[in-house]
């Protein structure tokens, strides 16, 4: 099976500002989200992660050796890294809202993050059918990730919600992925006090 994470919180997702190539840590909400996704996985044989902090930092928790591979990191914002939504014009929020092709200044199409995402994905899929791959990365590679699965096109990537902390289950069948669950959050609850667990905002990768 192929068990696909988002990070914890870090500053920058509690500020509200996107969170692209900006190499942040989890803050202590964050750490706490890492611990409880620890004890939610099950049984895990490898881990994969982005090689950004916020990413391993989440995988720690399972005491595995961890697999960086760069094409799990996060969507290159570009000139729009760590700023708020709000200081996007309105004109490059729309042409990015439709145009899959659109590269923020300095940054990275969807196109160009579907096609590393895809890839990944594939060269997962022999072993995710006889071991359980846990990969820690993040928002925009998860939207990828489970568009690929489903063979959409680009564009639904405005109609998924990907939660901080949250796990997607894909199952590896005779070579075919199959989605198992998505955008789990259940594990953020104790029998105490709810985790803090931000809905995300209608785009692509706020963070």
């Amino acid at each position: 099976m192929l068990i696909i994470v988002r990070h914890g919180r870090t500053a920058a997702n509690a500020n509200g500002l996107l969170q692209g190539r900006v190499d942040n840590p989890l803050d202590a909400q964050g750490l706490r989200q890492a611990e409880l996704i620890g004890n939610a996985l099950g049984p895990i044989d490898v881990v994969v992660s982005s090689p950004l902090q916020r990413a391993i930092q989440t995988a720690e928790p399972l005491g595995l050796p961890c697999q960086v591979d760069e094409r799990w990191i996060e969507l290159d914002y570009g000139k729009w890294d760590e700023k708020p939504v709000s200081e996007i014009t309105k004109e490059e929020w729309a042409r990015w809202r439709s145009d899959s092709s659109f590269t923020p200044p300095g940054g990275e199409s969807l196109v160009e993050l579907d096609r590393r995402v895809a890839q990944a994905c594939e060269d997962l899929l022999p072993e995710a059918e006889r071991l359980n791959i846990a990969v820690f990365t993040h928002v925009s590679p998860i939207k990828s990730a489970v568009s690929w699965v489903l063979g959409v096109e680009k564009q639904i990537s405005w109609n998924l919600n990907v939660a901080q902390a949250q796990i997607t289950r894909i199952a590896i069948r005779e070579g075919r992925p199959a989605v198992v669950s998505f955008n789990e959050t259940g594990h953020l609850y104790d029998r105490y006090e709810a985790v803090d667990m931000p809905l995300g905002r209608c785009f692509p990768s706020p963070w």
